[in-house]
Formats: structure tokens, C-alpha cells, sequence
């Protein structure tokens, strides 16, 4: 972050036989690798309910529908080194295309045109030094019912 923001994203849980889909990351700086739903940010005038279908369009190409919003999260952090601070509305949705949850792994794109791999995992996955973040979210899931 060159300047210092609050970043508004929509993140969606896709959740299927007590997993949930998450994209990993790597965090160099404090050798931590992280979790997180799929997702991105809200742009101006756009509602979060529609920025979380067209972030699932563009980064993974497929459709979502029943979509609906199960929390709002306030994450204040240090990534790579730098401070972020986010708020984050989590959504709950489903994928039209039903084969995608038989799938092991979905092949996506960031907006930066980096690939990476969203993989189902459950709560064994998520430990203090392979953290689901943001903050909260795991305990958001636990009370939802929509993770273990």
C-alpha cells in the first residue's frame, strides 16, 4: 500500500462436504501462509452483492447464484511488510455449475493476471501458522454452521 486506505472487499464462502474453497498465499516477511475465501474489492458505486459475482466471473469464469450476505468483518493488518486495513463484507453463494464442486481445485486469475489454484480445504487446514484470514472469519464460519 503506497498510501494509507481502507479497502472495502467481498469475499464468498463456497462450502461443500465441510470444506470451503480458499486461495493460498504466502506471507515471506513472517514466513506465514494464509487462507482466503475467493473475493476482491468493491469498486466505487458498486454494491458488495455485485462485486462478488463479478469478482467470481473474472477470476474464475463461472456464475454464482443464491447469494447471500452472512457478515461483515473489520481487518487491520501487516502483509508483506506493509499495513492494510479492510472491510469486508463475507458472502455466502452457490456455484450454477454443479460439477465444479466435485472438482479437487479450480484454476483462477487475479486481476494482475496471476494464476493460482482455489482448493477446498476444511478447519484441520487452518492452523496459528497457516491462518484463515481475515481476522474473525473462521469464528463468522463456525456460527454460520458453514465450517467445522
Amino acid at each position: 500500500m503506497s498510501e494509507s486506505y481502507i479497502r472495502p472487499l467481498a469475499l464468498c464462502i463456497f462450502h461443500n462436504r465441510g470444506k470451503i474453497l480458499v486461495n493460498q498465499f504466502y506471507d515471506a516477511c513472517d514466513g506465514q501462509t494464509l487462507f482466503r475465501p475467493i473475493g476482491g474489492g468493491i469498486e466505487f458505486g458498486e454494491r458488495g452483492i455485485d462485486a462478488i459475482a463479478r469478482e467470481v466471473r473474472e477470476e474464475l469464469g463461472l456464475s454464482i447464484s443464491d447469494i447471500r450476505l452472512i457478515g461483515t468483518l473489520e481487518s487491520i493488518f501487516i502483509y508483506a511488510g506493509k499495513p492494510g486495513h479492510e472491510i469486508v463484507q463475507i458472502y455466502d453463494a452457490r456455484f450454477d455449475d454443479v460439477t465444479v464442486y466435485e472438482q479437487p481445485w479450480l484454476d483462477g486469475c487475479e486481476s494482475d493476471g496471476a494464476a493460482f489454484k482455489a482448493i477446498w480445504h476444511n478447519s484441520s487446514s487452518f492452523t496459528a501458522t497457516s491462518r484463515l484470514v481475515p481476522e474473525g472469519l473462521s469464528d463468522l464460519l463456525k456460527n454460520a454452521s458453514l465450517l467445522d
